[in-house]
């Protein structure tokens, strides 16, 4: 039975610690957003002045064709904002709907079901089902639940993943690693240097699942699905449905945007967005920028979202590249394990890129 909506400690207890999530709260007849859950109205989505997206996706069967450079190109550009959208990339559109499919299949499970997976009980460290990002330390929280799945191996995905989605996830995560590398390698040849393989083995060695879901908000404008931030990671793969709602902070003036504004992603039937993370900002000493972006909620039906956080391994050293630094002169950010600034993101709570003054060398 859920609590009183008005009493926070309860409440809290039901949604995070009970493992019941937004959507038990949701399913339990709410008909306005707790207190806990209004941002402030510096991040509410609906007081942001927007501009549509304009760029089209980036068709990358083209670079098994005459017009690889120009496609390469185009890839290196849109990594100097952060993100950009992908068509063609490989991954089978059957496959795309599938994992929608799956992930609102787990997702409409009983909260029991669920909670299996929550913190501490779950059966495997590397599968965790939860709600909002750190809750414990979050000042309004997110409407968002979600279950992560950190690939170690086939087996042990088949093992302990869950049986609603693990077979789907798992393809996911396996036809687009390709793609990744791909673009990674791309991307470290466009600034002009070149690493070994098992460089880049490093700095893709962790990779991740996250379905997320997005229950109906009864205030949508009050509320947040995904606050204000970047991924720590080096590339992140997403997969939208098609009811929208990831919004982007426009890090490089053009002639259409200003830096600063905030332009919504438009679902693209087959389309995968893509995210450059802060390691990569890091490593190109900031020549490619990671994508500072929030998620909104809807009143009119729940949504899913399906990320691949693609991350270095936690014993990576991770900085400038040193060929780099030898163009460039000047280091914008220093050298550090991985894994520290791993601990570093996951201790705080959203807000905006600051996670990046973990590493950044201020003169």
């Amino acid at each position: 039975m859920a609590p009183s909506f008005e009493d926070g400690n309860a409440l809290f207890n039901f949604v995070v610690r009970d493992g019941n999530g937004v959507k038990g709260m949701v399913d339990s007849g709410l008909v306005k957003v707790p207190e806990c859950y209004i941002q402030p109205p510096h991040e509410r989505i609906d007081n942001l002045e927007l501009r549509d997206y304009k760029p089209s996706p980036i068709d990358l069967s083209g670079l098994d064709g005459p017009n690889h450079d120009q496609v390469a190109e185009a890839i290196a550009k849109a990594a100097q904002t952060g993100f950009f959208q992908v068509v063609n990339h490989g991954v089978p559109i059957e496959l795309l709907e599938s994992l929608k499919d799956a992930a609102h299949r787990f997702f409409a499970q009983p909260p029991e079901k669920k909670a299996v997976y929550s913190k501490g009980v779950s059966p495997s460290p590397f599968v965790k089902y939860g709600t909002s990002f750190v809750p414990e330390k979050e000042k309004a929280l997110e409407w968002k639940d979600y279950i992560s799945m950190v690939y170690t191996s086939d087996a042990d995905a088949l093992q302990h993943w869950p049986n609603e989605c693990k077979e789907v996830a798992l393809e996911y995560l396996k036809e687009s690693t390709k793609m990744v590398r791909r673009i990674v390698e791309i991307l470290i040849g466009h600034l002009g240097v070149s690493v070994d393989d098992s460089r880049i083995d490093g700095i893709m060695g962790s990779r991740m699942v996250n379905m997320n879901f997005y229950p109906t908000c009864p205030n949508p404008e009050l509320t947040v699905g995904v606050g204000r931030h970047s991924d720590m990671g080096t590339l992140t793969v997403l997969l939208q449905d098609g009811i929208g709602g990831l919004y982007v902070k426009v890090e490089e003036s053009t002639d259409e945007e200003k830096i600063g504004e905030w332009m919504e992603i438009p679902p693209i039937p087959g389309a995968l967005v893509i995210n450059v993370g802060d390691t990569l900002q890091i490593l190109s000493n900031g020549r490619y920028r990671s994508a500072e972006h929030r998620v909104r909620t809807t009143s009119t039906q729940s949504r899913v979202s399906i990320p691949i956080f693609t991350i270095p391994l936690p014993t990576e050293k991770i900085g400038p590249l040193p060929q780099l630094l030898e163009i460039d002169g000047v280091a914008h950010y220093r050298q550090f394990l991985f894994e520290d600034y791993m601990n570093n993101f996951f201790g705080k709570a959203h807000e905006g890129k600051k996670s990046l003054d973990f590493a950044r060398i201020i003169s």
